[in-house]
């Protein structure tokens, strides 16, 4: 079977897929998406909080602005009532948090896709998949339930923790609950709180409190005294009680517009990559929502794949089988540094014992003393502080995240929204690709300083991570 029906095929339109999508079929290749929620379907998610790495890639591709219009900013986070994150440190246009529902994530995804050409098939579930040396070929039921076979040159699966594609390809997805019944909350608050993003517990509860900034805020809470299964419900009541012994107050919680009760498992896939099959998102990792990292992390996954599948795909790399497993050496560690970082807010908040709480208390005291210290974990948490190891024979800066530098030729962040490598030189210099560059473009964005003082030659990844300078 030689034929093909799409370049790439991706499974699952939540945040993930949409900006895979939409970033292969930008680049020109032929892309379809299956969901198989109807189209149209809203979707009620945990999902609240934008960091300022992500902030940067949907400024790389024009839709940062827009986005900051749907929620609220927010610079600073209180946790434990002691601790105070300081956002406006963060090197970036976007030092702060954005708060805001990730239905207007999907909203903007869905659109630049749709715009794009992406194919969309709602309703469409995928039962298995096949592959060999030229593709996969996926087996999926349409909306009417009858059995439909698409064929792919590559199969990504972005569908969520109980991912259908994780669960052909065979991949365990090793790890354990973390927490369980915690309940979630969208309400109006009659009393507006001094802090305007809290954390706290008691040792046997804990909340969080964030605001939309458009009269709605966000309450996710959890009791040790009721733990039951996801299926119990939950009403107003449990949420004001678990906030009262939480945050002291539950502020005159009123009309909740949503409420959900989930657990939260660590787990990850010991591989995101099986021959011609990719995995990103909830599909590869999953883990406690603590520091709001999860969308933030799948979408991260998005960018880094995008533009590797689409060199491969293009022929514009000289080891495309190197380049694709580059995916999985990259992003497969910082799935596991997010769910060691999650995993132990969530276990400080949930601190009992005299030992515990006495730990939660010394970390406390430290980050907030010990400046460095709290600037690395903010940068984790936000993303801005994540980098890769450096390419072969490259050395650092290779592998670190770019800043949004001014150049003649405008910002980084808006040159890099054509999508492809962007080599950055002193005026009038017309330098090579170095012999060691993963890729070679056809449509290399040339640019260069506005301060005529720096000599150093740099190239810029699609995703906006260096991938060699000179020193």
């Amino acid at each position: 079977m030689s034929t093909t029906d799409t370049d790439v095929l991706v499974i699952g339109a939540g945040p993930t897929g949409l900006l895979l999508a939409g970033d292969l079929a930008t680049a020109g290749i032929d892309v379809t998406l299956v969901e198989r929620r109807p189209a149209g379907l809203g979707n009620m998610t945990r999902a609240f909080g934008v960091h300022a790495r992500t902030l940067e890639q949907l400024d790389a591709r024009g839709l940062a602005d827009e986005l900051l219009t749907t929620g609220t900013t927010l610079t600073t986070a209180r946790l434990f009532g002691r601790l105070d994150l300081d956002m406006t440190r963060l090197p970036t246009r976007f030092n702060h948090l954005l708060v805001t529902p990730q239905y207007e994530v999907e909203r903007l995804l869905e659109r630049r896709a749709a715009t794009a050409g992406v194919t969309f098939r709602h309703g469409t579930e995928l039962t298995g998949l096949h592959q060999d040396a030229d593709g996969v070929t996926a087996r999926l039921t349409d909306p009417d339930g009858n059995p439909l076979t698409l064929r792919a040159r590559y199969l990504v699966g972005t569908d969520g923790v109980r991912s259908s594609v994780r669960t052909a390809l065979g991949l365990p997805f090793p790890g354990h609950s973390v927490i369980r019944s915690i309940v979630l909350a969208d309400v109006r608050l009659a009393e507006e709180p001094a802090d305007s993003f809290s954390v706290s517990g008691s040792g046997d509860t804990f909340a969080f409190l964030a605001p939309f900034g458009d009269g709605w805020y966000r309450v996710m809470g959890w009791t040790r005294t009721r733990q039951v299964a996801d299926s119990e419900p939950v009403d107003l009541d449990e949420v004001r009680e678990i906030a009262r012994r939480a945050l002291g107050t539950d502020y005159g919680m009123h009309d909740p517009r949503w409420i959900s009760r989930f657990h939260s498992d660590e787990r990850q896939a010991p591989a995101y990559r099986v021959g011609r099959a990719f995995l990103a998102g909830d599909a590869a990792h999953v883990h406690s929502p603590a520091g709001g990292q999860g969308m933030n992390t799948g979408l991260q996954d998005a960018a880094n794949l995008s533009w590797k599948l689409t060199a491969a795909l293009r022929g514009e790399a000289p080891d495309p089988e190197a380049l694709l497993d580059s995916y999985q050496s990259e992003r497969h560690p910082v799935g596991a540094m997010v769910l060691r970082s999650s995993g132990a807010i969530v276990r400080l908040a949930m601190a009992h014992t005299p030992l515990t709480r006495a730990a939660r208390s010394l970390a406390v005291r430290f980050l907030n003393a010990a400046k460095p210290a709290s600037a690395r974990a903010l940068g984790m948490i936000s993303g801005i502080g994540i980098s890769y190891a450096p390419a072969p024979d490259a050395g650092r800066p290779s592998g670190r995240r770019a800043p949004d530098v001014p150049l003649r030729e405008g910002r980084l962040y808006e040159l890099l929204r054509r999508g492809e490598f962007v080599l950055i030189a002193p005026q009038g210099a017309t330098p090579a690709l170095p012999a060691t560059a993963p890729v070679t473009p056809k449509h290399l964005v040339r640019a260069t300083w506005t301060d005529p003082a720096k000599k150093a030659v740099v190239l810029v990844r699609p995703d906006g991570y260096v991938q060699w300078a000179t020193h």
